[in-house]
């Protein structure tokens, strides 16, 4: 049922491809910013970037001091419906990832935080595997006559990319975090449990996420 929901949301954002191919008006490139709270705020970043970029939106991680300590976040770029799908979807699993984080075991000799963030890696992991076979399957799904999804989604792709090109003409890329902690594979199990469904699409998402300690 929940690979059901997963594409369902993969099909609306087709059907919104599709709808503004001609039009792009219709689904014009945006941008948003979502602040991420701590505790564990750097992998609630891996999370809405793993969602981001199976949902065709780009993102970049921002630091900054603020009062005495760094505040971080994510500035999403990508069509509305998308960002839209993004939003919803990072919102629904912050709320489930916290569910599961309070139900897993922390082995007593290893330290809590280690271990959530190797849990939270490995729930990223297999929601981001799901979502990208979602939307396969629903762009597959889609070809048919002369519409192309391929070139419909790799023009929206370059229009949204040329926008993060114009807000960040010379943007790097982040180290990769290596994590110690032993909850990847409990994590990654609640991953592949989580409901990815888009019942909720049309709804607007809170713009400040809850923590998940």
């Amino acid at each position: 049922l929940n690979d059901k929901a997963a594409e369902l949301i993969a099909k609306y954002g087709v059907d919104r491809a599709l709808l503004a191919a001609g039009s792009p008006e219709v689904d014009p490139v945006a941008d948003r910013v979502i602040r991420l709270d701590p505790p564990y705020a750097l992998d609630k970043a891996g999370l809405l970037a793993a969602i981001a970029s199976a949902l065709r939106c780009h993102s970049v991680r921002r630091k900054q001091w603020d009062r005495g300590t760094y505040v971080y976040s994510i500035h999403l770029f990508g069509c509305e419906s998308d960002l839209e799908r993004t939003e919803l979807l990072f919102t629904s699993l912050l709320v489930q990832a916290s569910y599961g984080l309070a139900a897993a075991q922390v082995p007593p000799w290893e330290s809590v935080a280690a271990f959530r963030r190797s849990w939270l890696a490995g729930f990223t992991r297999a929601v981001e595997q799901r979502l990208w076979a979602a939307e396969r399957r629903a762009s597959s799904a889609a070809e048919s006559g002369e519409a192309s999804m391929a070139l419909v989604l790799a023009d929206r792709d370059d229009r949204v990319a040329r926008r993060v090109a114009e807000v960040y003409p010379r943007l790097g890329k982040a180290a990769p975090r290596r994590l110690v902690g032993t909850g990847g594979r409990a994590g990654y199990a609640a991953g592949q449990r989580a409901d990815l469904g888009g019942r909720r699409v049309g709804r607007p998402a809170p713009r400040v996420l809850p923590p998940t300690g």
